[in-house]
């Protein structure tokens, strides 16, 4: 067998100790963490203490059945930081509506005693490539969300930055009554206010480009990078950001 690239942490749980003795010797052999419980109750402990990624789970047990066990770590509030753990539940039983039931409470995958190593393997593999993949999605939805805040930012504080310019420019017409260098200070003044409503315009464009096309892509781009490019281009120049 090929070793896992990343040491998953796997929690065997099994009232038969050849069982237990098996599988810890079998995965930790693959690379796997591997810890081990004989009941449910033990389980409930060790996932708070060991925080699996998966979940080996028998079905019929003393104390606490597979199905407890299950029903507790995916809807106990008690236990709401371990809902998303993986399991893979094993049993004797091969009812369809056992099977339905162990779905619908959030099993990962249901596999029959008595049950084939290989096949084991690969579900596991199966499972935990799963896992992972979720987990990825999951950060990119965070990121995703994260720039679509930060742009939201922006854009509100541009939009602030622009009504002032707009009062500036719409008071800093010569007057006739004006000397020629009153005149000329409040034609600088209004073009350079002109100019800046232009660019702040422009930067919104683009920031909402830049957003749009970062969360349509579905890939980590260089958001913050190209978002400081864009600051350079429109507000900063050449010689400022030489501190002079």
């Amino acid at each position: 067998y090929i070793l896992m690239e990343e040491k998953a942490k796997i929690l065997i749980v099994d009232d038969e100790p050849r069982n237990l003795d098996f599988f810890d010797v079998m995965l930790d052999k693959l690379g796997f963490e591997v810890e081990r419980a004989e009941n449910g109750v033990i389980a409930l402990e060790m996932v708070s203490q060991f925080k699996p990624d998966l979940i080996l789970l028998d079905n019929v047990m003393p104390k606490l059945s597979g199905w407890q066990v299950t029903r507790l770590l995916k809807q106990d509030p008690a236990y709401s930081q371990f809902k998303d753990t993986s399991i893979i539940m094993f049993s004797a039983m091969d009812d369809v509506r056992d099977k339905i039931e162990g779905f619908e409470l959030g099993v990962d995958d249901y596999i029959r005693k008595p049950f084939n190593f290989s096949e084991v393997i690969a579900r596991i593999r199966a499972v935990l490539k799963n896992r992972e993949i979720n987990r990825q999605n999951l950060v990119k939805e965070r990121k995703f969300d994260q720039i679509e805040s930060f742009s939201e930012s922006v854009l509100y504080f541009l939009n602030q930055l622009r009504e002032p310019l707009e009062q500036i420019l719409s008071k800093s017409d010569p007057d006739i009554s004006m000397d020629e260098s009153a005149a000329d200070f409040c034609s600088f003044v209004s073009s350079e206010a002109e100019k800046a409503i232009v660019s702040l315009d422009e930067f919104k464009e683009e920031i909402s480009r830049l957003t749009e096309n970062e969360i349509e892509s579905g890939k980590n781009g260089n958001f913050l990078k190209e978002l400081d490019q864009r600051i350079h281009k429109h507000f900063i120049k050449p010689d400022d950001s030489d501190g002079e």
